[in-house]
Parts: C-alpha cells; structure tokens; sequence
C-alpha cells in the first residue's frame, strides 16, 4: 500500500506545518516510517525517521530542533511537525515505510511504498 503524504502548503518563513503520512501503521514487514524531501535540482534527502520499536527518531542535522516526528498508533498516522521553517525547507516531502536494519534509516535506498509527496513551499 503506497503512503500517502499530506498538509503541505504556502508559508512564510518562521511559520509551521504539520505534515501527515497514511497508512502508517505498524506491520512485520517494515521498521518505521521515514520522511525525505527533494528540492528542484537537488537529490532526495533524509529528513526525519521513526521506528516503531521504542519510538525513537532520528532528524538530519538541517532540521533538528526544529522538526518533530511522532506517530498516532489509534489512527495509523505519523505526523511530521516543522516549525520555523526557512525558505531553504521548500521541497516536496515523502513519506516511505523503513524495511532495513537501523543504520540504513538515514539512506533512502531500504524504503519503499513512496507515495506522492506534498509540496511546501516556504517564502522569505
């Protein structure tokens, strides 16, 4: 089942977003769910993970402090929280379910079920 990413938009620097990707619920055949981004011209980059065992989650060093993932088990969802965006934060975001061992959640190659990503777009 491909996950379908969402909650994109048009903000001004500073604002946030809450991004959701569905259905992300926890099955035998995947760890976690992971969030990339890709700019225009740019290669598809990691931006936030999270596994479903212990819950930890792991951010790219661009985003940390300022990103949140969490999921919602209840509603099969995980949820991507950015605050202070920057207009450098304009991308078009996936979500993609996490099927390697724990020091590939960083690489995009062991995720798959990309869906159509959501594009946001932050202005100066």
């Amino acid at each position: 089942v491909q996950l379908q990413a969402s909650g994109g938009g048009l903000v001004q620097a500073g604002d946030s977003l809450r991004l959701s990707c569905a259905p992300a619920g926890r099955t035998s055949s995947n760890n976690g769910i992971g969030w990339f981004r890709q700019a225009p011209g740019k290669e598809r980059e990691f931006v936030a993970a999270i596994r479903w065992s212990g819950g930890y989650t792991y951010y790219a060093d661009s985003v940390k402090g300022r990103f949140t993932v969490s999921r919602d088990n209840a509603k099969n969802t995980v949820y991507l929280q950015m605050n202070s965006l920057k207009p450098e934060d304009t991308a078009v975001y996936y979500c993609a379910a996490h099927r390697g061992i724990l020091s590939t959640v960083r690489v995009s190659t062991p995720y798959n079920n990309w869906g159509q990503g959501t594009q946001v777009t932050v202005s100066s």
